[in-house]
């Protein structure tokens, strides 16, 4: 037993350093940035009235970039978001009305490809979501990071906020916990990628090199599979930590976050079999130490439940660790990792069950 708790322990102590790693070598865009670069900061909506608000003032109120263009797109909406964003925003934002929905695409694929057209004869591509909120000198920061990085696509990743507290940070802990950060930045493998979609930053030809959106149409993570398609193109791509300027509410409730992972969370591992070895690795790694831990000490074997609490204390370390590089909350909520680790397990359940009955839907639409 006690050689066992030693095999967990050594493989977060290696990944807690790795985290340490990732977080120091991360990109960060610069608050008083300026840029005279041609840019068009893209917002696709639907049903997005009583969220909008927020990030539509933060798009208005930005600094340094004298030749912006704002274009929102409505796909849709059956709530009344045309209304509310002519209210906010008037004449200040070129607003268009979505074609209806092509075969063979899904819905924010296509909203963004009728998005990237419009923009017209720009330099960058900025793509945000209806529930990111900008600091004033965001776009001209990641403009300005995208060229200092030397690269087509970069995604500053936002602090999340709100609902989920104990999943949402998953998401930014794995990238920093598990993906070698800079081998990915130089790697030409399309296969070796990653990106998140609130807030995307690209460089208008190399976007149009990988055939834009148009070549993710029927994606479900059509972000992970843009950076794919720019390093197919022959592009580079790059994270970088946005969390000090922009916020991010992605979900409201916890009926929400359920019903958003249910949708994409299929498409993250390949396969049920690639989703299961995933999820049980983080159930050995991030779950079974605490239990032991506990079943030991009521066992009196205090040794052996020495190491396996040095296997969980491992685990809450690297938590901490990623909490304090993206702008999350670190305490208490590294503690309640493991309970983190099998909310996520029972979503990726959830996900492939939906998706086997044909269930899965978003924004009224089937994924």
């Amino acid at each position: 037993m006690t050689w066992l708790l030693l095999l967990l322990v050594l493989p977060l102590v290696a990944l807690t350093g790795h985290t340490v790693v990732n977080a120091a070598l991360l990109r960060r865009p610069r608050a008083t940035a300026t840029t005279t670069e041609r840019v068009a900061v893209l917002l696709p909506l639907r049903d997005e009235a009583a969220r909008v608000t927020p990030c539509l003032t933060a798009l208005l109120g930005q600094s340094g970039v004298p030749h912006l263009d704002i274009l929102v797109l409505d796909d849709g909406s059956a709530d009344g978001t045309a209304e509310v964003v002519r209210t906010v925003a008037g004449d200040k934002v070129r607003l268009l009305t979505g074609a209806p929905l092509a075969d063979g695409w899904l819905g924010k694929p296509h909203a963004c490809a009728q998005l990237a057209s419009a923009a017209g004869d720009v330099d960058v591509l900025v793509f945000v979501d209806a529930d990111v909120v900008l600091a004033p000198g965001a776009v001209a920061g990641g403009v300005e990071l995208l060229r200092s990085a030397g690269v087509e696509l970069l995604s500053p990743y936002p602090r999340i906020v709100g609902a989920g507290r104990l999943v949402q940070p998953l998401l930014q802990w794995s990238w920093l916990t598990f993906l070698p950060v800079r081998a990915m930045e130089r790697s030409p493998r399309p296969a070796l990628a990653a990106a998140g979609g609130q807030w995307l930053v690209l460089d208008r030809a190399g976007y149009e090199r990988a055939s834009g959106h148009a070549a993710v149409r029927d994606d479900v993570l059509e972000d992970i599979g843009l950076a794919r398609a720019v390093k197919r193109a022959g592009g580079r791509i790059a994270l970088a930590d946005g969390s000090a300027l922009a916020d991010c509410l992605m979900y409201t409730s916890w009926a929400e976050l359920r019903d958003g992972y249910a949708k994409s969370l299929w498409a993250s591992f390949g396969s049920p079999a690639g989703a299961a070895a995933v999820v049980g690795l983080l159930v050995l790694l991030y779950v079974v130490p605490p239990v032991a831990a506990l079943v030991l000490v009521g066992a009196g074997m205090l040794g052996p439940a020495g190491w396996a609490l040095a296997a969980y204390l491992m685990g809450v370390a690297g938590r901490v660790v990623s909490a304090r590089a993206t702008g999350g909350r670190a305490w208490p909520d590294a503690l309640a990792q493991p309970v983190s680790i099998l909310l996520f397990a029972a979503l990726v359940v959830r996900s492939f069950a939906l998706r086997r009955r044909g269930r899965l839907a978003w924004r009224g639409r089937p994924v």
